[in-house]
């Protein structure tokens, strides 16, 4: 059975969330790859603005291609989460209610979801046509000069997505 889930209800939803759960995600994104996190980063140690409210907020790891004619977006799958490791936490500490991209993570990350009551989410690699259907809009909002790893808030309406690391500590790693 898949849960249905809203974006905008993720931090209060991960208590209920295990290891293994299948979820449809609807609601806003951002996506942010190891460019754009960089920069996130600077933002941060010089205490200027983010390009979006990080607090409760969901990043998809993702580098999108660009929108066919007629359609918001091309192709949109995941990129290897383990490259945000280093970042990852410190966004969760700032409130990230959720992560999403494929392959396992590091203790560090893994110990900033559970202490933060966050969820890492994977999505299936190699399908990223599949995921563009979810994919309603798509803005770029931040970092426009990195191309496809711009930022880019993105609503997403039934995003098959499996829970891979839980708030209480359940991994499928």
């Amino acid at each position: 059975m898949e849960k249905k889930i809203r974006t905008e209800h993720l931090k209060e939803e991960c208590k209920y969330l295990k290891a293994g759960d299948r979820v449809l995600v609807t609601g806003l994104i951002y996506t942010a790859r190891d460019a754009a996190h960089k920069r996130i980063f600077a933002l941060l140690n010089e205490n200027k603005e983010l390009p979006f409210p990080i607090g409760g907020a969901v990043i998809y790891y993702a580098g999108p291609t660009p929108a066919p004619k007629g359609l918001p977006i091309g192709s949109c799958g995941p990129t290897t989460a383990g490259r945000m490791d280093p970042y990852a936490p410190k966004l969760l500490d700032l409130g990230l209610a959720g992560m999403i991209g494929k392959g396992e993570r590091t203790k560090e990350v893994c110990d900033a979801i559970v202490r933060n009551g966050s969820v890492y989410l994977c999505a299936i690699g190699g399908a990223g046509a599949l995921a563009a259907k979810c994919i309603k809009s798509c803005e770029v909002i931040a970092f426009e000069d990195l191309g496809c790893e711009s930022v880019k808030k993105l609503y997403i309406e039934d995003f098959p997505l499996i829970v891979a690391i839980d708030s209480f500590g359940g991994n499928l790693f």
